[in-house]
């Protein structure tokens, strides 16, 4: 289990990779026209990402004993979203064994 989730977190890594870096070639974010930033669903989106965020910033909080790591990992992934969440996770699953138990990966491990 520890595989597939090894490869799906990448796979999510790479893809928002390529997708922003495909996106920014395009348009500065800062140009995003006006239409398009105060259409209601592209806030009612934005508000479900950040809120998503969050959530996961929460199993991240529990997860993480520092101070320094719990903050830098917040302003991370409200920076820079699933790329953060993503390698987030990646690196704490190249911490586990390939035969680690998914709880492994959920629990809070005593150091």
């Amino acid at each position: 289990m520890i595989w597939f989730l090894r490869i799906a977190f990448a796979g999510v890594l790479i893809t928002m990779l390529c997708a922003t870096s495909w996106a920014s070639a395009q348009c500065a974010l800062w140009k995003t026209p006006h239409d398009v930033v105060m259409h209601p669903w592209f806030i009612a989106t934005l508000f479900d990402c950040y809120f998503g965020f969050l959530t996961f910033y929460a199993w991240l909080f529990y997860k993480e004993p520092g101070w320094l790591a719990r903050i830098g990992w917040l302003i991370a992934i409200l920076l820079l979203g699933n790329i953060a969440m993503s390698t987030y996770l990646l690196i704490t699953l190249f911490k586990l064994p390939a035969d680690a138990r998914v709880a492994q990966v959920l629990i809070r491990q005593k150091h």
